[in-house]
């Protein structure tokens, strides 16, 4: 095949696959067949931001966190939030490290470098437990986040977390990250 022929297949292929809006078109490319996702399909997609929204109702505090952290999470992350890398579960260390982000030896953990504790709801919810992510209900989510930030002092014990308290912690390295404003965030807000 010539050069010449190569390049025009090329340019062919390349607006053949280029989007509509490049070409001023507004309108959704149809394949003839699938359905547009209903309210209830896509509710199993979210991301929790810094400031709460989206969190759904319901509440924990670490009491019963405790509990639900022993029968769900412990096997991986250890009973006293220690990791389980040594048995080869891979679960990670969830406390601890307060401070050596910057060091030669970093311990990532909760309690070290998360700056939100929405993110932590945000992650427990979608991931966790790891033989079943996602099946843990909201009341047991807060619960096991309320356990967690308690365990590491952030909150008090007693604290109940929900929609309205959480994106009110204030975790260690809140303030650890630099701002990245990129400027096409703006199109989705």
């Amino acid at each position: 095949m010539s050069m010449r022929k190569i390049c025009w297949a090329a340019a062919c292929l390349s607006v053949a696959l280029a989007p509509l809006h490049a070409f001023g078109q507004t309108q959704q490319a149809s394949y003839g067949f699938g359905s547009a996702a209903t309210a209830e399909e896509l509710a199993a997609f979210f991301a929790i931001p810094p400031d709460g929204a989206g969190l759904p109702s319901g509440s924990g505090d670490a009491a019963k966190g405790a509990t639900v952290y022993a029968d769900k999470c412990a096997a991986c992350h250890g009973k006293q939030l220690e990791g389980n890398p040594a048995k080869g579960i891979g679960g990670d260390k969830l406390l601890g490290g307060r401070g050596t982000l910057a060091s030669k030896t970093p311990v990532k953990t909760v309690e070290s470098y998360w700056p939100y504790a929405t993110t932590l709801f945000d992650y427990v919810k979608r991931t966790m437990p790891f033989n079943t992510p996602g099946s843990l209900s909201d009341d047991d989510v807060y619960s096991v986040v309320a356990y967690i930030l308690s365990e590491a002092k952030i909150i008090k014990p007693a604290d109940k977390m929900n929609a309205t308290t959480l994106p009110k912690v204030v975790m260690p390295n809140r303030d650890g990250f630099e701002p990245d404003p990129r400027p096409e965030v703006q199109l989705y807000k």
